[in-house]
């Protein structure tokens, strides 16, 4: 059964921020089911990924920060949540 995780990516515009962002997913075995992305203005970079953690190799906590030291050393902002926690925050 999928576990499901949203990852939400924000910062100042870069070539190759899907391709570091995804490289870190592809190394922990996470399969990512939907992406969009889009740069705001000319240069805010703005990423929602929709992932599959059943099969990662390390824990959520871990691969959470991982993403958060990628994110880190490209300068932006990554945020990793629980699909079910995600839905509960942004309920209507």
């Amino acid at each position: 059964m999928a576990e499901k995780v949203v990852i939400t990516v924000l910062g100042k515009d870069r070539v190759g921020i899907v391709a570091e962002i995804s490289g870190v997913l592809y190394q922990n075995n996470v399969n990512i089911l939907d992406i969009n992305q889009k740069i705001l203005g000319e240069e805010i970079f703005a990423m929602i990924m929709l992932v599959d953690i059943s099969l990662c190799k390390v824990s959520f906590a871990e691969l959470k920060e991982k993403l958060e030291e990628k994110g880190q050393e490209l300068g932006l902002k990554v945020m990793t949540q629980h699909e079910d926690i995600f839905k509960f925050m942004h309920r209507i």
